[in-house]
């Protein structure tokens, strides 16, 4: 067995090794400084490192390669920074089962380079509570869900880019373990004998910033680590194409209502419907199924569709946590004279969101709220994701439509976004929410 040395500072070098069949494994390289790490090549040897005076076991994070069967917007940040293009989530982009071996003999070797320090380093960090030590004390599975993330959006993870790894493990990871966290919680509020209904984190966040490709990649994770989830976007209660016509005819004139996305454009019967559902698969239901209802954004050249009940997915109870996202989720009616102030057409819709909370909010018990400081971003965001649709064979809209769409969401970003970032949603918990702040580029900069 090899000893090596480890930076204080920088205490994780990983380097990973593979077979030829894609089955691999991490071990530690070396720092010229005091700390240390042992490493061994032998299957049947562990693998551990030291930190001050306490040591910590590092388990080897082995796993199959899995062709990963993706569709959606093709071409993705996460695959070309430069694009900004956001990955479509979709509930049939993985398939295959996560297994665990040791390979006999390692095969050619990568590094990644400082990556607990990176870590570390993340804004997202001191809020969650999280010192170097628990980073360290946790880092086996900080290094298995960063596998498991660059499996499931298709990259090599010995050759990530900054924006790419800023992503994982500033972002995507820290959150997840601030759900994992949200469910020990939420289950300590039952008794041992009694049905625990799954845990409903709420995504509060404008269009385009990614919270879908967020929630995507909390739910393989949940999925790989062995929870039962399921993803439900408030897009997925939007009126059939039907409804969205009888709905603008009602409201002639009022622009916010002309399209699907305010308040007023939901089917909310449907919601409480299929939220109650979920909320009921509890381990006395075990093995049973449900139908998600699922929205086609590209149907009618891009005004939308509920989509064919045939295709929507199938969730087996029972469940853990629901993964709840929406651009409006946790909005707070306000006084009519506070709305008109910013557009007279925004008391209809103000009016239509009081009933909101009862359908969706109340089912909440945990709110991740993902926070923009200029709404105006959100046009090039959408602009994005509808090239991307579009250079996937898929109807978008033109650009001049994009810019109509998203401009009638500002108002309601104008007059809504102010109180969710000062009060938080409607009836959330401030103990039981997080919201972390985006630049741009859609990555963290400051998390509370």
């Amino acid at each position: 067995m090899a000893t090596q040395l480890l930076s204080q500072t920088s205490i994780l070098s990983s380097v990973f090794c593979s077979n030829r069949n894609g089955v691999g494994f991490y071990k530690f390289r070396s720092s010229p400084h005091v700390h240390h790490v042992s490493v061994s090549s032998s299957s049947s040897s562990s693998s551990s490192f030291a930190m001050g005076k306490t040591d910590q076991s590092i388990s080897r994070l082995c796993y199959l390669a899995t062709d990963l069967a993706k569709s959606g917007n093709g071409c993705s940040w996460i695959q070309d920074n430069s694009s900004g293009r956001s990955v479509a989530a979709s509930d049939k982009c993985y398939q295959g089962t996560v297994c665990y071996a040791l390979p006999m003999k390692p095969a050619q070797v990568s590094t990644v380079e400082d990556l607990f320090e990176f870590i570390c380093s993340g804004p997202l960090i001191e809020k969650l509570g999280m010192s170097p030590q628990n980073v360290a004390d946790a880092i086996d599975k900080w290094l298995a869900y960063g596998s498991y993330l660059c499996r499931l959006f298709k990259v090599n993870e010995m050759e990530l880019t900054i924006p790419q790894k800023a992503r994982f493990y500033h972002y995507y990871i820290p959150v997840f373990f601030w759900c994992e966290d949200q469910i020990s919680q939420h289950h300590s509020l039952f008794k041992e004998e009694e049905e625990i209904p799954p845990l409903v984190i709420g995504f509060s966040a404008p269009q385009g910033c990614g919270k879908t490709t967020l929630v995507y990649a909390l739910n393989y994770l949940f999925e790989v680590t062995g929870r039962k989830s399921a993803m439900l976007s408030i897009d997925d209660f939007y009126l059939t194409a039907e409804g969205q016509t009888q709905l603008r005819e009602s409201n002639a004139g009022n622009a916010l209502l002309e399209f699907r996305g305010n308040a007023g454009s939901h089917d909310l019967e449907l919601s409480v419907e299929t939220l109650t559902a979920l909320y009921k698969m509890t381990k006395e239901d075990e093995g049973l199924k449900m139908k998600i209802p699922r929205y086609d954004k590209s149907a009618f050249s891009g005004r939308g569709d509920r989509a064919d009940p045939s295709t929507w997915p199938e969730v087996e109870g029972p469940l853990t946590v629901v993964l709840f996202e929406g651009w409006m989720l946790g909005f707070k009616p306000l006084s009519t004279e506070a709305v008109t102030a910013v557009d007279p057409q925004l008391e209809t819709v103000n009016n239509n969101m009081k009933a909101y909370y009862n359908a969706w909010d109340k089912y909440i018990k945990a709110w991740i709220v993902i926070k923009i400081n200029d709404p105006s971003c959100v046009y090039n965001w959408r602009l994005q994701a509808e090239i991307a649709m579009r250079e996937a064979g898929k109807p978008g809209m033109s650009d001049e439509e994009v810019r109509d769409f998203v401009s009638r969401y500002l108002p309601a970003y104008k007059a809504y976004l102010p109180t969710l970032y000062s009060e938080g949603p409607s009836g959330s918990d401030p103990k039981r929410l997080l919201v972390v702040e985006i630049d741009e580029e859609r990555n963290p900069i400051l998390g509370y």
